[in-house]
């Protein structure tokens, strides 16, 4: 399966307003204008830009707290997602989750979660009602490799493939479980494998190659939606700066680091869309532009944007609201 033209154009654009996103937000950390833990999705924009082409605005996602690109590429509105990460009253979650927790249902992310795995159960919940309803709505449910090896991994598998659900589960194995290489806790060579198991698909892809990965997630979003069940995505990719901004990579092995990089997946596609004649140099560097100018103006946005006020830590957490 094989992107159009404008399918490909369009895991570009979404690539280059993560890739920019991400170096601003660490550039204004650095900085000193913004502190928070921040989980850096450097190098793994493929993934959720080839899946996000292929879904609805209604379809589903849910992601865990390294999603922020995840979050992106389904929709979230630049400036507010910003705002949230600041934690002002302007974002996602009027400044109350922070950057680990950025929801925004208009745009079908339902959750991001710092629970480790817990993305599956909660997809599974969201799949379920979208079975019943029969509203055709697929449900994308992201998480790393070390949660695969938790028990919400294998109770959401089992219950999405009894009830024919219509679920992806989609697995960016990033080679590190936070500081563990996955080979050292993981009983498979591949995560893909353990779908057999639960009787469903699972598709071993490379998570850097777009074409690839539209293709991975164009197969299991197709059949999701036409009730045939889930399907288990092993993405295989890297990380850029580690399990968490500020890491010092000490656990990799001598050279890794480097090499990945060395085969940043963004300027190879930017390269091949221009050598296939898919795209100009004047267009794609009209769609960064037009990123960067976006992206500057959200964070200007989410810094001169007030914090909640104290009230609000009454507000949001009973059907009822409680007095002060």
């Amino acid at each position: 399966m094989t992107p159009a033209r404008d399918e490909k154009i369009d895991i570009f654009r979404k690539m280059s307003l993560l890739k920019q996103n991400d170096e601003r937000i660490r550039a204004v950390i650095k900085s000193g204008r913004l502190v928070l833990p921040y989980y850096s999705p450097r190098g793994q924009e493929v993934i959720p830009s080839a899946i996000s082409v292929c879904l609805t605005p209604d379809d589903y996602i849910c992601t865990i707290y390294r999603g922020t690109h995840d979050s992106l590429a389904k929709g979230v509105p630049v400036k507010q997602l910003w705002a949230e990460i600041a934690g002002r009253a302007t974002g996602t979650c009027k400044g109350k989750g922070g950057p680990m927790h950025i929801t925004h249902p208009a745009s079908g992310v339902m959750v991001t979660t710092g629970i480790v795995g817990s993305s599956m159960p909660i997809a599974n919940g969201l799949a379920w009602a979208s079975q019943l309803s029969g509203d055709g709505r697929v449900t994308v449910a992201y998480f790393g490799d070390g949660a695969s090896n938790i028990g919400a991994f294998h109770e959401a598998l089992n219950l999405a493939s009894l009830w024919r659900l219509p679920v992806i589960f989609v697995c960016s194995n990033n080679g590190y479980a936070e500081h563990t290489k996955t080979c050292v806790g993981t009983s498979v060579d591949r995560i893909s494998d353990r779908a057999a198991a639960y009787a469903m698909p699972g598709i071993h892809v490379d998570g850097n190659d777009p074409i690839a990965m539209y293709g991975a997630a164009r197969q299991a979003i197709d059949r999701a939606r036409a009730g045939e069940g889930p399907t288990l995505i092993e993405a295989v990719t890297f990380r850029f700066f580690g399990h968490v901004f500020g890491d010092d990579d000490a656990y990799m092995d001598e050279g890794e680091l480097e090499a990945h990089r060395a085969k940043d997946p963004y300027p190879v596609y930017r390269a091949a869309l221009i050598a296939s004649g898919d795209a100009t140099e004047a267009e794609l560097a009209a769609i960064e532009a037009a990123h960067a100018a976006e992206i500057e103006e959200a964070a200007e946005f989410a810094l001169s944007s007030p914090y909640p006020d104290s009230r609000e830590i009454y507000v949001d957490v009973y059907e009822e609201e409680l007095s002060a």
